[in-house]
């Protein structure tokens, strides 16, 4: 197929306005946005670049976001650069599962995968997560078995261990070696992520409508939100 120099063009500034900004909302660049949203060819073309730079070019809404596949450690995060952000200094295997856990629990306290959109609560409190996280660990090893857990890959007595190993300080000590430190520096990072917003004072959390977005389109898929039940060990008639 043949394409036209001025689509060519066209393509690579959004696609390089979305490495840039990582998203391309139609009230910040409106011209941009109808060149994509408008012209089939150009919109093949920022895809194929996606495509050649292992991500994936996804609108949702009124928003077209850059979103970078498992494998691309340049545009994403590997597993080793995520576990020196979330985990401690000496982390271990088990502490990056369980920061990833942390996430999970997170995502389903806000999303039930249900309805015209997935979201189900506005905000919730960061005492109230830390005690979600730990009655999920505890349900996790209550149900699966030694040999289960083996055969599905999660260790959630290991991330229980990882997570009682933690000590625990009224007071909001944001060292990585408390749990309370070690829940707000995974919440800063979200944060960063323009994915949720962290209100310190408050203790309060709420979703960004970026993440909104992606999981009304990827969480209301029943396969995706089966998965993420299993991963937190519960059932899905709960």
């Amino acid at each position: 197929m043949a394409y036209e120099w001025e689509e060519i063009r066209t393509s690579q500034e959004i696609f390089y306005y979305l490495l840039e900004h990582h998203e391309l909302r139609e009230e910040d660049e409106q011209t941009l946005y109808r060149a994509y949203t408008e012209d089939e060819q150009i919109q093949n073309l920022v895809k194929s670049q996606g495509e050649a730079a292992l991500s994936s070019i996804e609108r949702y809404g009124n928003v077209i976001y850059l979103i970078p596949g498992e494998e691309n450690h340049y545009l994403g995060f590997s597993k080793a650069q995520l576990k020196a952000v979330l985990c401690r200094s000496n982390g271990t295997d088990r502490d990056y599962y369980l920061s990833q856990f942390v996430i999970l629990t997170l995502l389903t306290e806000f999303y039930d995968g249900q309805g015209s959109s997935s979201k189900t609560r506005e905000y919730i409190r960061v005492g109230e997560l830390q005690n979600r996280i730990s009655e999920r660990l505890k349900e996790g090893v209550e149900n699966m078995g030694e040999e289960e857990e083996e055969r599905s890959g999660i260790a959630f007595s290991s991330m229980l261990e990882a997570y009682e190993a933690l000590k625990s300080d009224e007071r909001g000590s944001r060292t990585r070696t408390t749990k309370e430190g070690f829940l707000h520096n995974i919440l800063v990072f979200l944060q960063k992520q323009g994915l949720i917003e962290y209100i310190e004072q408050d203790e309060m959390i709420k979703t960004t409508r970026k993440l909104d977005s992606f999981m009304d389109w990827n969480l209301l898929n029943q396969n995706n939100y089966s998965r993420v039940l299993k991963v937190l060990g519960v059932k899905e008639n709960e």
